[in-house]
């Protein structure tokens, strides 16, 4: 479970919740139906209006990608693995690594290989893989406006629900304490407008796009290792190829335990 979600949205409750108490606002005025039906049913409107069926059918989905764990190979490991793989390839040939296909968990990565061992040349390789990545993109993209949308129409209903509270409580212009409750209860819609667009949709939006970046880094650098492979370069050449992807640390740790791997060896 990817617990940094939950840890976001339990710690946004607890601080409205607990900022409210030590300002001396009731909590009790959250349970406001109107602001709750303003709010989350106009959202809804919006992105019912906004966006086709087929493209909010995915939304839960969407929802559960961000408290899943994203399943992924290191980029370390991808390394490794390219490494070994063009071993096989310079000692036994590119044919040598049909054995290997079935092995394979990842589908890109194992239609890469196959593309690679039937023997198609470099550019259809790189044009189907590349092609594939930007599919993959724009469906990310896709999903993470939908909450980008929802994350800038939700603050917006929230001061339209403010002002239908403050339409509603000037009927109460003869009663100045049912007058001040009134306006209390309108400003909630405001404050469920703010939370629900900054505090849910818009991380939701980022963290999608977070994951959908992550998982296209790993997928360029399959690529380069795929091209790699069929070239024929050497592990050392493949390393030093795909270590760009990877940040200092993780190349000063790479490094760390190619020389232990070395000594070894010796």
């Amino acid at each position: 479970m990817e617990i940094s979600t939950l840890i976001g949205l339990v710690l946004g409750l607890v601080s409205v919740i607990v900022g409210m108490v030590l300002k001396g606002a009731s909590v009790s005025a959250l349970a406001n139906g109107a602001a709750y039906l303003i709010i989350l049913g106009g959202t809804a409107a919006t992105l019912f209006i906004g966006f086709p069926l087929s493209e909010l059918k995915k939304t839960p989905k969407l929802v559960a990608m961000t408290f899943k764990k994203q399943k992924l190979m290191s980029k370390a490991q991808l390394i490794s693995l390219f490494m070994e793989w063009a071993s096989i390839t310079r000692r036994e040939g590119l044919l040598a690594l049909e054995s290997k296909v079935e092995e394979i968990d990842d589908t890109f990565l194992k239609n890469g290989m196959r593309m690679i061992i039937d023997g198609n040349d470099q550019e259809f390789v790189r044009d189907v893989l590349m092609e594939d990545i930007s599919a993959t993109e724009e469906r990310h993209r896709a999903g993470a406006q939908i909450f980008s949308q929802a994350g800038m129409y939700a603050p917006s209903l929230g001061v339209l629900g403010a002002v239908i509270g403050l339409v509603a409580a000037l009927t109460h212009m003869e009663d100045m304490g049912e007058l001040a409750h009134a306006i209390g209860a309108a400003f909630i819609a405001t404050m469920l407008g703010i939370f629900t667009g900054y505090v849910i949709c818009h991380p939701i939006a980022n963290k999608l796009k977070r994951l959908s970046k992550q998982e296209v880094e790993i997928r360029l650098m399959m690529v380069e290792g795929l091209l790699s492979i069929q070239s024929g370069v050497s592990t050392i050449a493949i390393n030093q190829k795909l270590s760009v992807f990877l940040t200092p640390s993780e190349r000063a740790k790479l490094a760390q335990k190619g020389d232990g791997a070395g000594e070894q060896e010796d």
